[in-house]
């Protein structure tokens, strides 16, 4: 039916004028906010990702890299940074120094810039610059995954004094500059190295970002596709589809502080009723591979040998039964979600998976904004989201130590576990990489335990390209940067 209404709609809609000189990205969510110290969604973080350098950046393995700064650990608590020549000017002409990186990072940890990176960041004792190109980082307390942390943008330091509005105007020394911000949900950057227009056009429509592609108004579409529009678009000439598994980790989260999500009995039942592979085949149509862990395997610091969450409906009922629920006192939960359709999609087969073991599921669905904002507040019992883009093993201690209560971290379920907090602090403290990845992994194995969590599964990243475009290559991740080196063809 939806194709149905797809080719009527090519043939009711007008062509739009395109600018044949961009390159045209449509997405589903558009950024709301462009400052790399306040963001938190998906779509900003990577678009900060074109306008501001960092001084690190990750491989492939998630491991910290150089980019505009080298280090040495002069002591476990004392870093050395040295810019290197790449990235040093910012939009507005000003050369890029060490000042700038300090002004940054100690405007993340005031605590009046309510930064939700302070947390993650508060081992920074000090910051003391040495020169124009060399800073020192004092930590007040050992953590060899420090490094990692030092991925946000760098502002200038004099606009920072200033309190300029960031968020609005970005101002960096990336391989793009922001062109024009003036509608909402369209956004354009210029390229610095050849001034290649790049526009952002926000389309929340499924059929209409596709239709946009087919028409030639839009040139990339990435993710946020059901399965069966992806496979319209890999039979239609002039697109090319690309694929591949990715690192984004799809899980429920649970209130742990209500009085049945509260139960790990209730938890384990979730997790048997699910029938994850089911879904995979038949919703992603294998286009997504299933998780047990935050961390994706190939991560260094990530946990292979987990077992994988095996549906088990039986002892699900059984589990149910324990905790005091059943026909004659059913367990009923509500389940927020986006209000994105395949969501809803997906929250509705979970619906159907979890009232066949005797859970009466309510879904409700919101828009992102109201939707986000209950997460974040813990007005929940029950929610899918994913975390998207995570780097640093770190993302354990902000997302369920017991003092990562928000605003202070992301434990908005209010997971409380001596066991996990004594193992995450062990894990800061190890002095190896090794030993490091062996108490991460043990971590990992006590949340599948207690699931805080419910793992679901890390769905492949997909994009589809126009013929005019050339260059672009899909990240793990989901990371735009490919754009910095893709061009048209006319």
């Amino acid at each position: 039916m939806f194709l149905l209404a797809l080719m009527v709609c090519l043939l009711l809609a007008g062509c739009n004028a395109p600018d044949n000189h961009a390159i045209r990205f449509a997405l589903a969510s558009g950024p709301t906010n462009l400052d790399p110290r306040t963001t938190t969604d998906a779509a900003a973080e990577r678009i900060d990702r074109l306008i501001y350098a960092r001084l690190v950046d990750h491989d492939a393995h998630a491991r910290p890299v150089a980019s505009l700064a080298s280090w040495v650990v002069l002591s476990p608590t004392h870093y050395r940074f040295t810019l290197g020549s790449r990235w040093r000017r910012f939009d507005d002409g000003t050369p890029l120094t060490a000042h700038d990186v300090a002004a940054t990072y100690r405007s993340i940890l005031d605590p009046a810039g309510a930064s939700p990176h302070r947390a993650t960041l508060s081992m920074i004792a000090r910051i003391e610059v040495i020169d124009d190109d060399t800073l020192d980082f004092y930590l007040n307390r050992a953590d060899r995954l420090f490094p990692g942390y030092l991925s946000l943008g760098i502002l200038p330091a004099a606009k920072i004094a200033a309190h300029h509005p960031f968020h609005r105007r970005p101002l960096g020394s990336g391989a793009f500059r922001l062109l024009s911000w003036e509608q909402a949900d369209r956004l354009r950057l210029q390229r610095k190295a050849d001034g290649q227009i790049l526009v952002f056009e926000q389309v929340k429509d499924p059929t209409m970002r596709v239709l946009k592609l087919l028409r030639g108004e839009v040139d990339l579409l990435q993710n946020d596709l059901p399965p069966e529009l992806l496979a319209y678009l890999a039979r239609q000439p002039g697109i090319a589809l690309q694929r591949r598994p990715g690192s984004n980790f799809t899980y429920l989260g649970l209130q742990l502080q209500d009085p049945a999500c509260g139960r790990l009995e209730v938890r384990q039942a979730i997790a048997l009723g699910i029938d994850r592979p089911a879904i995979i085949e038949h919703v992603f149509h294998g286009a997504a591979r299933p998780a047990s862990a935050l961390l994706p395997p190939e991560h260094w610091a990530g946990a292979a040998q987990l077992p994988r969450i095996e549906p088990d409906p039986a002892r699900a009922k059984r589990l149910l039964a324990q905790a005091g629920y059943g026909p004659e006192h059913p367990l009923r939960l509500s389940y927020k979600t986006s209000s994105d359709p395949f969501r809803v999609r997906i929250a509705s087969i979970l619906q159907q998976q979890l009232a066949a073991i005797g859970i009466a599921v309510e879904v409700q669905s919101y828009d992102w904004g109201t939707f986000y904002g209950d997460i974040k507040a813990g007005r929940f019992q029950l929610y899918s989201l994913a975390w998207v883009g995570i780097k640093s093993p770190d993302i354990f201690r902000y997302a369920f130590h017991s003092e990562a209560v928000p605003p202070a971290g992301a434990n908005r379920g209010r997971f409380d576990d001596p066991q996990t907090d004594a193992l995450l602090e062990r894990a800061q403290q190890a002095d190896t990489e090794a030993g490091q990845a062996g108490l991460y992994r043990r971590v990992q194995r006590r949340l599948l335990e207690r699931l805080p969590y419910v793992p679901l599964w890390y769905e492949d990243e997909y994009a589809a390209v126009s013929e005019r475009i050339r260059g672009y290559t899909l990240a793990a991740d989901g990371a735009y940067d490919a754009l910095i080196d893709t061009h048209t063809v006319e």
